[in-house]
């Protein structure tokens, strides 16, 4: 087995149970240096979903189902194309424009301490999770979806529960669509299902290390992973 692929797995879903995102981009950063997209994409889609059911689940009693439904809904619109634009067109500059926009609300999250403004304009607001469902559809990167959860959320645990529950949603639809066009392979289904005890270890950790940890300094997380998350999107395209 890959020792990089067991690093990747143990570290991005440590982040996941941290924070509740940001693993695909630690995954696909960490294993980008030797294989492309196209097979680190579905792999993580696979080792992420059971990983979203359970921490969805977990955070049950603090989901906002109506923050679920619509954008699960632009996520799934936006996996379409992505899955045609994943097998074959290059999309670098996308890339670096929506990293760039991560950058740019990570700051604004920031500086307002993971407040969310009594000014926050609804266009801007729907501005942005139509930019997340399309940003996720496209490469399996949920963190403009962070953002937007993150900015309407009131605490962290509702934040993690309904975040996992939109890409809970999504992976089903997006495995289901990557099995069709032939983006999912037995080989890298059996890829994945090797890595899943490291994923399991890396979750745990990183649960019963949100848990000890104040709220406050769990959403300043939450924000400083997410401008680096943007970097790194920058920085990989």
């Amino acid at each position: 087995m890959d020792i990089l692929a067991i690093i990747a797995s143990l570290a991005a879903f440590f982040v996941k149970g941290l924070a509740g995102f940001a693993n695909t981009l630690v995954f696909t950063t960490i294993l980008g240096f030797g294989s492309s997209n196209l097979q680190i994409t579905p792999m993580e889609l696979v080792l992420g979903f059971p990983c979203n059911i359970y921490v969805a689940w977990h955070e049950r009693k603090k989901i906002s189902v109506k923050k679920i439904l619509p954008i699960a809904a632009m996520v799934m619109v936006g996996s379409i194309p992505g899955a045609f634009f994943l097998k074959n067109l290059d999309v670098k500059l996308l890339k670096i424009l929506f990293g760039i926009l991560v950058v740019i609300i990570g700051i604004d999250m920031l500086v307002k301490n993971g407040r969310k403004s009594k000014n926050d304009s609804k266009v801007l607001t729907t501005l942005l999770g139509l930019a997340a469902g399309i940003l996720c559809g496209l490469f399996g990167v949920g963190v403009l979806v962070a953002a937007y959860i993150n900015r309407t959320s009131d605490n962290p645990d509702e934040f993690k529960g309904t975040v996992s529950a939109v890409f809970a949603v999504e992976n089903i639809f997006r495995i289901v669509l990557y099995a069709c066009t032939g983006i999912l392979s037995f080989d890298i289904l059996l890829g994945a299902l090797k890595l899943v005890p490291f994923m399991i270890i890396g979750l745990a950790a990183g649960l019963i290390c949100s848990g000890k940890m104040k709220e406050s300094l769990v959403k300043k997380i939450v924000i400083i992973l997410l401008i680096i998350a943007g970097i790194a999107l920058i920085i990989k395209a």
